[in-house]
């Protein structure tokens, strides 16, 4: 490093939590800066939600990455965490069974179809669940009466501390549709992409833009966060660690 006294490795790994939607993309990232730097990275992967509540509890997370702002705003709003940045968006799309035939234009009435299950991930414990109830409350404004359908309707099948998990080796929402346990599930892109490359006959609806629900993703490091931890933090919005993300279709802070 020219010009810069190198930063010295910790003998500790950097304890990074990591919302679930992450996982491809922070263990590609993590893989490069341990090349790069020699400093080891320990990876843990989940609902945003559940992790926010291990922290709370006193798991030694020094880097937590949201797929909202609100858990990460939670955490420094008890002034142990830094307030978060936005560091990658994505945005959600209905991955459905290859008995189902949508389009963005007929996506809406197809999910409010009798016959049609709808499967979600877990408000609260999980942003992908909230941002699927925003997408009912925007779809109450085109169709009213819309949101007290699809609130009854939605199937809470992951990100829940009880959620089933799926066998080793396989991707959550693959497992999910693969195992028919819905007709269609709202999830982020990243993930439905990744879901139809594991099981090839699924397909991915986008969204029509009346309908599509922004996800920011927050990061977040603890107050007292060692040198190693913000170094990875920086890192995360580095311009190589933003090519890993946007090859992997996540957004542009």
């Amino acid at each position: 490093m020219t010009g810069t006294q190198a930063p010295v490795v910790e003998s500790s790994p950097v304890q990074v939590y990591a919302a679930g939607s992450l996982r491809e993309a922070f263990t590609e990232i993590a893989r490069d800066h341990e090349v790069r730097t020699g400093q080891r990275v320990a990876l843990t992967f989940g609902a945003s939600g559940l992790l926010r509540e291990r922290i709370e509890k006193g798991e030694p997370a020094q880097v937590f990455a949201s797929a909202d702002t609100s858990h990460p705003q939670r955490l420094a709003e008890r002034g142990r965490w830094r307030p978060p940045v936005v560091f990658t968006r994505n945005a959600l799309c209905a991955l459905t069974s290859d008995k189902i035939s949508a389009t963005p234009d007929t996506l809406l009435a197809t999910l409010l179809r009798s016959d049609v299950r709808v499967g979600t991930s877990t408000p609260q414990a999980d942003p992908s669940g909230d941002y699927a109830w925003a997408l009912f409350r925007q779809a109450d404004t085109l169709q009213p009466g819309a949101y007290a359908q699809l609130d009854r309707k939605a199937l809470q099948l992951t990100g829940g501390a009880d959620s089933p998990k799926p066998p080793a080796g396989r991707g959550t929402y693959a497992w999910v549709m693969d195992q028919r346990q819905a007709d269609v599930f709202l999830t982020y892109c990243t993930n439905a992409v990744a879901a139809q490359t594991e099981v090839p006959r699924l397909r991915v609806v986008q969204l029509p833009p009346v309908l599509q629900v922004g996800a920011a993703y927050g990061l977040t490091v603890r107050a007292d966060a060692s040198p190693a931890a913000l170094a990875f933090a920086a890192a995360l919005r580095d311009p190589a660690a933003r090519a890993v993300l946007q090859r992997l279709g996540f957004g542009q802070p």
